[in-house]
């Protein structure tokens, strides 16, 4: 019998926690695999790309759509993903993205051309979104006590800042010693182990919110999501001014103000404003967006300067990423499990993306032959620290104080943040490099020197507008996030009602 007072979904939801919280351990290990494979895929098959159009035949303006036919599914359709986690329960969620991603990347690997590319690399997008929010909601509800969760989101919060890095020496050693192919069969080997571990340790969660699903705010939102990310990807191909671009910019923008206007007024909304209203939760998310904006300059601008400039191998690319990798890791435990229960966001997260706009600031500097040792290597080790103190705890100051039937929702909104940073920092960052290549040129002979020359210098512009991004993102981070620390910001504590005495575990 449960206490009195006591509702039904709340009773559930202790009792899952409590099913789930003697194995949280392994549990986070699972969801480290899985969320691990989600972002290698965003950075291991481009290492492939080349390769890959060699060998399917497809054209320049093909190969883009290889990586926006997985941007789009991915981002529009992750607040759904976090809804249907919500709904079905997300041990049933995290096993169905997970097996839908592999069997995607199985076809996306053994393509016989490009049409069979793109279409795999769709499904994986739409599996992600079901997969990716599942992961974090997950970890938001074993993880409970303050001391436990700056550990396991330590963890989590330094495999999703180093996991882009991680694809590109995966993708690399891949791609020079096995085949492009890899780059995709390599996600079966993450789903198998990860579906093992989520079949052995999760328990079917039944804390799901059974509302109605709001069918006007879920087509706002995926068209509106649709729309941007793909104006931002077209932007990226074509130009600013192109007619398409304008168009879907603007449409996508209008049906998310419709979205926004619309959540507060109907009974079951699919992004309760409690969920983002929160200064803390807002903020972090606010941060996510920009900081994932200024993000893609250091790994995509960054590894065409080692491998144009430096000549380095793609191999030896992803090596050169590694000291960031372990000062990122290293800072993301320092910061969510002392730094963050202490000082609390406002104070930690400021600092870290101030940090990451000095590096980039610095990167800004190289030149044709500047080594990697005195010119790179100290840049990237402070940009590990930097996201280690800014993008590792907004993992989970994102999703602190959420309630169980919220955590999928709220889950996917930060992911979508990330997302859409992501497309709006790549496209903006490309543009603005194109266009510093363009005007280095006028006036210039047109000779493999200046040419190189052009290049470096479109790569040091998008580092210093990254540094600049990463600045914004500092004050906003600065202005909303609040004052306290973790015990403060997250509330008294809630007095749990009593699990259900025998309750089955499935």
């Amino acid at each position: 019998m449960s206490r009195p007072g006591s509702s039904p979904l709340a009773v559930a939801e202790t009792a899952d926690h409590a099913a789930n919280h003697d194995m949280r351990w392994w549990i986070l290990a699972v969801l480290g695999v899985a969320q691990l494979m989600v972002i290698l895929d965003n950075t291991v098959v481009n290492i492939a790309l080349p390769t890959a159009q060699h060998a399917l035949g497809f054209s320049n303006a093909d190969r883009q759509w290889v990586v926006t036919a997985y941007s789009l599914a991915f981002g529009s359709l992750l607040l759904l993903g976090g809804r249907i986690g919500d709904i079905f329960g997300r041990k049933r969620t995290l096993i169905i993205g997970l097996a839908g991603f592999a069997g995607a990347s199985a076809i996306g690997g053994a393509s016989v051309n490009f049409p069979m590319l793109v279409t795999a690399r769709t499904v994986q997008g739409a599996f992600g979104a079901l997969l990716a929010p599942s992961v974090l909601a997950l970890l938001t509800t074993t993880f409970t006590d303050l001391r436990e969760r700056g550990k396991a989101f330590a963890i989590y919060g330094g495999i999703a800042g180093a996991g882009g890095a991680l694809g590109l020496l995966l993708g690399g050693i891949l791609t020079s010693y096995a085949s492009w192919r890899w780059t995709l069969y390599i996600n079966l080997v993450f789903a198998a182990i990860a579906t093992t571990g989520a079949l052995l340790w999760l328990k079917n969660d039944k804390a799901a919110n059974r509302d109605p699903v709001d069918i006007p705010g879920l087509l706002l939102v995926t068209s509106g999501l649709f729309c941007l990310v793909y104006g931002f990807s077209h932007a990226e191909t074509t130009a600013w001014s192109n007619p398409f671009t304008i168009g879907f910019l603007v449409v996508g923008v209008i049906l998310l103000a419709s979205f926004a206007l619309l959540e507060p007024r109907v009974s079951h909304p699919l992004l309760p404003p409690r969920v983002v209203r929160n200064r803390t939760r807002g903020g972090s998310i606010l941060a996510m967006l920009f900081a994932s904006m200024g993000l893609f300059g250091v790994f995509l601008f960054l590894t065409y300067y080692l491998q144009e400039t430096l000549k380095f191998s793609p191999v030896k690319t992803g090596i050169a990423f590694l000291p960031m990798i372990a000062a990122l890791a290293g800072m993301a435990q320092v910061s969510n499990r002392v730094l963050l229960p202490r000082f609390g966001p406002k104070v930690i997260v400021p600092i870290g993306l101030l940090m990451n706009a000095a590096a980039l600031y610095l990167l800004h500097l190289v030149g044709l032959h500047s080594s990697y040792v005195s010119h790179v290597l100290p840049y990237l080790l402070l940009l590990g620290l930097g996201f280690g103190l800014s993008l590792a705890p907004s993992f989970s100051t994102g999703t602190l104080g959420l309630r169980p039937h919220d955590a999928g929702v709220g889950s996917a909104t930060l992911n979508t943040s990330q997302q859409v940073g992501g497309s709006i920092g790549t496209a903006l960052l490309n543009t603005l490099a194109a266009s510093a290549a363009t005007a280095y040129l006028v006036g210039r002979a047109i000779t493999p020197a200046s040419l190189q020359a052009a290049a470096v210098h479109s790569y040091t512009t998008a580092f210093l507008y990254s540094s600049l991004i990463f600045v914004v993102a500092a004050v906003i981070a600065g202005l909303v996030l609040p004052r306290g620390n973790m015990r403060a910001l997250s509330g008294p504590p809630r007095t749990a009602p009593a699990p259900i005495p025998g309750r089955a575990r499935a």
